[in-house]
């Protein structure tokens, strides 16, 4: 099966309770969905679907420059061009900081001495686990200070495209970063519909605007829920007037309910305690597949 559609989980804030509500939906879809976070700097659905951890692959995002003692002449070129400060001289000998070099690989050219190469970097790591749904999820932890975050999300989708289409699943259910960087840019695209998680709040309502107008640009449908709807009406109201005005359709909301506390406490999905909120969720997934 090629035709694999993906949904992609938004928010453009943390906190709205973003990474519960695509949990909570791979629960619902079970088997028949390839699990993907695309969160790589903070990736922790893992937590909340028991992953094992059964593969890692190493990623490398980038290079690093490193000198050759032995084919060094001391010219300090190398040092007069690196814009990162990355090159210092110790006791006579020419060193990079790891930490500061970003691999733009402009010491190497101007090294007449050929004493500068590149060397791949190891950036973080891509995990592949089986998780209690009775499926599988591509997840990954980008190492403090990793390159190329968005290169990573766009392995992880690969990654979880492929084994979909392998094992005929219909679905993967991504769950992208929040805000609206380099990681959420590489998490839209390929993907069939956008599903933003917003929560009635000024700072929501805010963020929702902004991660929209990233969206369209890479002309995905859009959809969206409200979390802990009650809190807040007015804001609430205001919400759905802005999604109504934006064309993007609005597939229900979900109450505040302290089942979310527990679940989290517990390590489980909102939608294994509460039945209230189950019949909700249920609902809106039959809503959101509706619009692929």
């Amino acid at each position: 099966m090629s035709d694999v559609k993906e949904i992609l989980v938004l928010s453009g804030k943390g906190g709205t309770g973003k990474t519960s509500f695509a949990a909570s939906l791979s629960v619902i879809a079970g088997s028949d969905v390839i699990v993907a976070d695309c969160d790589v700097d903070a990736s922790n659905m893992y937590l909340l679907l028991d992953a094992d951890f059964k593969e890692k692959e190493e990623y490398y995002g980038g290079d690093i420059a490193i000198i050759d003692d032995d084919k060094c002449i001391s010219c300090g070129r190398c040092v007069d061009v690196c814009h990162f400060d990355a090159i210092s001289v110790e006791d006579g000998h020419y060193k990079v900081d790891d930490s500061f070099c970003e691999g733009c690989g402009y010491c190497f050219e101007v090294c007449g001495a050929g004493a500068i190469s590149m060397k791949p970097e190891k950036s973080g790591d891509l995990f592949v686990s089986d998780v209690r749904t009775g499926t599988s999820m591509v997840h990954a932890k980008l190492s403090a200070g990793g390159e190329n975050s968005g290169k990573l999300v766009a392995q992880v989708k690969q990654k979880a495209r492929k084994i979909a289409e392998d094992r005929n699943c219909r679905y993967v259910i991504a769950d992208g970063a929040p805000g609206i960087g380099c990681p959420v840019a590489s998490s839209l695209s390929g993907a069939s519909v956008v599903l933003f998680v917003t929560e009635p709040s000024k700072s929501a309502l805010h963020d929702l605007q902004r991660v929209l107008q990233v969206a369209k640009r890479f002309g995905v449908k859009c959809c969206s829920v409200i979390n802990k709807s009650d809190i807040n009406i007015e804001e609430t109201s205001k919400i759905k007037s802005f999604l109504d005005h934006s064309g993007v359709k609005y597939l229900g909301d979900i109450p505040y309910d302290i089942s979310f506390v527990k679940a989290m406490s517990s390590a489980r999905t909102i939608v294994e305690l509460s039945p209230e909120i189950d019949l909700r969720m249920r609902e809106i997934w039959k809503e959101l597949l509706s619009t692929i």
